[in-house]
C-alpha cells in the first residue's frame, strides 16, 4: 500500500525526460549549418526513424501541450504540404535518404484533420525520397477519433501504416466539458472497429489522469470503458499543467484539478486493474499485452525512450520534419522553428528550418545513457555503463547516489554495489522522474522554486 502523505512530498517540478539534456537546454547557437554538418557526417549504416509534425487542429483541447495551429481553412493545410515537400527536397541534399527506415510516425496536431487526398500527397512525397523501408518498419499515426474517415484509413493502410494511437483522455462527460473535448464513447468505439476492419494490427489508446473533476471513481469508469475496446497498448499520462507555456491551459480552473494523492490512487488502481486484465506496465506510463513487442523488449531490457515515448526501435537517427519537430542523433538534438512564418521564411531561403539544438558533451552522453536506461527499464546495469564510458560509476556519480538515499531508505530503490546494478521496485516506478533527477547535471543549477516543469506527481 502507498503512504499517500509520504508520496505527496515528492510532487515537485521535474522533467519528463523524453530527452537528456532536456529541451530548455537547446540553444540557437546550434543552427542549420550545424545540422548540415552532422547530417553529412552521419554513419551511413545507421538506420533512420522519421517523424512528421502535422500541426493543425480545428479547435483547442485545453489540456494539450502539443504545438498546434488552429484553423478550418483547407488552403492553409495545402500550403503546409507544399512546404513539407520543399523541406524534404532540402533535407535530401544533405541526408543519405537511401538509409534503411525502421520507423515513421505522424504526430500533431491532428494528422487526420488532413483529408485522404492530402495524406496521400504527403506520403507520396515521403516515399519519393525515402524508398528503403524495412519490411518490419513501425509506421504509425496519431488519430483523433472525431476526425477519421474510411478513406483516410484506406490511404494509411495502403502505405503500410500498421500502428495507430487514439487520443481519448477521459470518457466522463464533466471532464470532457472542462477540457473542451467532447468525444462520446461511441465515437471512439466506431473508430477502433474501423481500424480493426482495415487491418491495423496494433492500436494504442491515450488516457490522461490529473484532469479537472477527475476522481478515482470516475477514472475507474473510464478505464472500464477503455478496456472494453481491447487496445493492444495504453499510454496513460500524468497531466502536465504548464499554463505559463500553454495559454489554453489557463482556461482550466486549477481548483478543479485533483490532489496529488488522488492522482497517485488513480495510477495505483490503473496499474492493478490493467495488470489484472492481462496488460504489463512498460516504462512509467505505458501498458502492453504480453505478446506486444514493448512487453518483450522490457523483458530483455531493450526498451528505448525518445520524443514519441517508448519504442523498441533503438539505435536509429531520428529525423524531425515539419513545424517544431525534433530530431535526435548519437550526440545531438535539433528542433525546427515553432512559428509558421519563420519556418516558411527559412525554406524559401533554401535553408533547413532549424531554430535551435544542442551538441552533446561527453558528460551529456553519459548521463543520457544512465537516465534513459532507468526511465525505460527501471533498472541500471552499472557494470555496462562503466565499461562503455571508462568511469568508476560510484565515484563519478557520488552526489547522485547520496541523493538517492531517501528512496533507498523507503525501499523504493535498491543499489547493489557488489552486483553493480540499481533496481527500482514497482512502487518506485511511480516516482521514476524523481529518482533519475539526481543524475541531471543541468537541473542542479536551477533553484527548485525556479524550475519550469510539470509536477512529477
Amino acid at each position: 500500500m502507498i503512504d499517500f502523505e509520504k508520496f505527496s512530498k515528492y510532487s515537485k517540478a521535474g522533467p519528463r525526460y523524453t530527452s537528456y539534456p532536456t529541451a530548455p537546454e537547446f540553444n540557437e547557437r546550434f543552427d542549420a549549418s550545424s545540422y548540415v554538418k552532422i547530417l553529412e557526417n552521419q554513419d551511413k549504416n545507421r538506420q533512420l526513424s522519421l517523424y512528421f509534425h502535422l500541426p493543425f487542429c480545428r479547435s483547442a483541447c485545453y489540456f494539450c501541450g502539443c504545438n498546434v495551429v488552429f484553423t478550418s481553412k483547407e488552403d492553409k493545410k495545402d500550403r503546409y504540404i507544399d512546404y513539407l515537400k520543399k523541406e524534404l527536397e532540402l533535407l535530401s541534399k544533405h541526408l543519405d535518404t537511401s538509409r534503411e527506415v525502421i520507423q515513421m510516425h505522424f504526430g500533431g496536431g491532428t494528422p487526420t484533420f488532413f483529408s485522404a487526398p492530402q495524406l496521400e500527397s504527403i506520403i507520396g512525397a515521403i516515399k519519393h525520397h525515402f524508398k528503403n523501408f524495412a519490411d518490419d518498419a513501425e509506421i504509425s499515426c496519431e488519430i483523433d477519433p472525431r476526425f477519421l474517415t474510411q478513406e483516410q484509413l484506406n490511404v494509411l493502410t495502403s502505405h503500410g501504416f500498421n500502428r495507430i494511437s487514439y487520443g481519448v483522455q477521459d470518457f466522463n462527460d464533466e471532464v470532457q466539458q472542462a477540457i473542451h473535448r467532447i468525444q462520446p464513447y461511441e465515437v471512439t468505439q466506431n473508430a477502433v472497429e474501423m481500424a480493426r476492419k482495415a487491418g491495423i494490427k496494433s492500436i494504442n489508446m491515450d488516457l490522461i489522469y490529473g484532469l479537472p473533476y477527475q476522481s478515482l471513481e470516475s477514472f475507474k469508469e473510464t478505464l472500464t470503458k477503455a478496456l472494453s475496446l481491447q487496445p493492444n497498448r495504453f499510454a496513460i499520462f500524468n497531466y502536465a499543467h504548464v499554463p505559463w507555456m500553454k495559454k489554453t491551459m489557463r482556461k482550466i480552473d486549477e481548483t478543479t484539478l485533483p490532489h496529488p494523492s488522488t492522482k497517485l490512487s488513480i495510477m495505483r488502481h490503473t496499474i492493478d486493474y490493467l495488470e489484472a486484465n492481462g496488460y504489463k506496465m512498460i516504462g512509467m506510463d505505458h501498458f502492453a499485452k504480453p505478446d506486444d513487442e514493448l512487453f518483450l523488449a522490457i523483458e530483455k531490457g531493450e526498451l528505448h525512450r525518445n520524443f514519441q515515448g517508448y519504442t523498441t526501435k533503438g539505435g536509429a537517427d531520428l529525423i524531425g520534419i515539419g513545424l517544431t519537430s525534433i530530431g535526435e542523433g548519437l550526440n545531438h538534438y535539433v528542433q525546427n522553428f515553432k512559428e509558421m512564418d519563420a519556418y516558411e521564411e527559412a525554406i524559401d531561403a533554401g535553408v533547413l528550418p532549424v531554430h535551435r539544438g544542442l551538441t552533446l558533451s561527453d558528460d551529456d552522453v553519459l548521463r543520457k545513457a544512465v537516465i534513459m536506461e532507468m526511465m525505460s527499464n527501471f533498472k541500471l546495469n552499472i557494470a555496462g555503463i562503466e565499461q562503455n564510458f571508462g568511469i568508476d560509476f560510484f565515484d563519478y556519480f557520488a552526489d547522485a547516489i547520496a541523493a538517492l538515499a531517501p528512496f533507498v531508505e523507503e525501499d523504493l530503490v535498491m543499489i547493489d554495489k557488489v552486483g553493480k546494478k540499481i533496481l527500482v521496485n514497482t512502487t518506485g516506478t511511480l516516482l521514476i522522474r524523481n529518482i533519475v533527477m539526481p543524475f541531471d547535471a543541468y537541473l542542479k543549477k536551477i533553484p527548485e522554486d525556479k524550475r519550469r516543469f510539470s509536477k512529477t506527481v
